[in-house]
């Protein structure tokens, strides 16, 4: 069911123009905004986000931000401080959390959508002190996110992570981690280790099939596999979000985890460099408000993929 729009909402809107997609048709935004009963707020200059949206926070009904993963990563502490709603104009690369929430791809459609939806209740990972939106990781994809580098993605769009990919595919060796979760410790050697806030990751990757960024968990998993070839013929699987059954993949959810490894190794947090190992991850559930679709009024997906209602029932 579709709410009608609150009148007299203030917003603060907040553009990366250093996204991939940053020269969006703002015009045709605000007014979609305005249409709907939200007045965009643009604070002259620029600035740090986190920096903007605590200093106006007392000026606005919600923020909007448009970027990518990495705008919306950067802001989450000010979000978490300030307490208020978050809409998403996805500008980014990979645009992994509006994925996650069912958001429109097309910047219009997805500022219309703010004016008619509810701010639902979203969680956020925890790793070392640093929040976290889709996915952290340890191994193959923090080494990969250190050779991402901001030109790439917007000169390649995706297809920069797989001319990434490949680069480190080609050093990248097999590490032993230390787990302690739910009372368990237990030893494994991998070549990355996820832990999963929301659903996609990485400009297309799944961390798992039915996780949701509502949901209360980590959903973890390590590749333990005996040679890098190996994760191309994971690579369905991955994107799909099944990877947890393959015998070579170690995978679980639970509400906390601390991994340590030998020497200290970088944490990827939505797509950047934040923290290193030991590192102590945890879900803080409900701390944001998101406007994104219900998801009960969203098809039944299997393997990634939604399922049309005749053939199935409504979550």
């Amino acid at each position: 069911m579709v709410n009608a729009p609150s009148p007299g909402r203030r917003a603060l809107l907040l553009v990366n123009p250093n996204a991939r997609n940053g020269s969006a048709p703002l015009d045709a935004i605000r007014a979609a905004l305005v249409e709907g009963g939200i007045t965009p707020f643009e604070p002259p200059g620029e600035g740090d986000c986190t920096a903007l949206i605590k200093r106006h926070a007392r000026e606005c009904d919600l923020v909007i931000l448009g970027g990518g993963d990495g705008t919306m990563n950067a802001a989450a502490p000010a979000l978490v401080e300030t307490r208020l709603p978050l809409g998403i104009l996805p500008l980014g690369t990979a645009n992994d959390l509006a994925r996650s929430l069912n958001l429109p791809t097309d910047p219009v459609a997805a500022a219309q959508l703010i004016t008619t939806e509810e701010a639902r209740p979203a969680d956020l990972g925890w790793v070392n002190g640093h929040y976290f939106f889709n996915v952290a990781s340890i191994g193959f994809s923090a080494e990969l996110a250190g050779d991402l580098t901001a030109e790439s993605k917007k000169t390649w769009g995706t297809l920069g992570y797989a001319i990434a990919a490949i680069r480190v595919l080609r050093r990248v060796r097999p590490f032993t981690v230390i787990l302690e979760h739910d009372g368990i410790r237990e030893k494994v050697t991998t070549i990355q280790v996820s832990v999963g806030n929301g659903r996609h990751y990485g400009g297309g990757m799944t961390v798992e099939e039915t996780a949701r960024v509502d949901d209360g968990k980590l959903d973890f998993y390590s590749l333990e596999v005996a040679h890098w070839w190996r994760l191309l013929a994971l690579l369905p699987a991955l994107r799909k979000g099944t990877q947890g059954r393959a015998a070579d993949v170690r995978a679980f959810s639970t509400t906390e985890i601390v991994v340590r490894t030998r020497r200290p190794r970088q944490v990827n947090t939505d797509g950047e460099l934040t923290t290193v190992t030991p590192a102590h991850f945890k879900v803080v559930p409900g701390i944001l408000r998101i406007f994104a679709p219900d998801p009960a009024t969203l098809p039944p997906m299997i393997a990634g993929v939604p399922i049309p209602f005749p053939f199935g029932t409504k979550a």
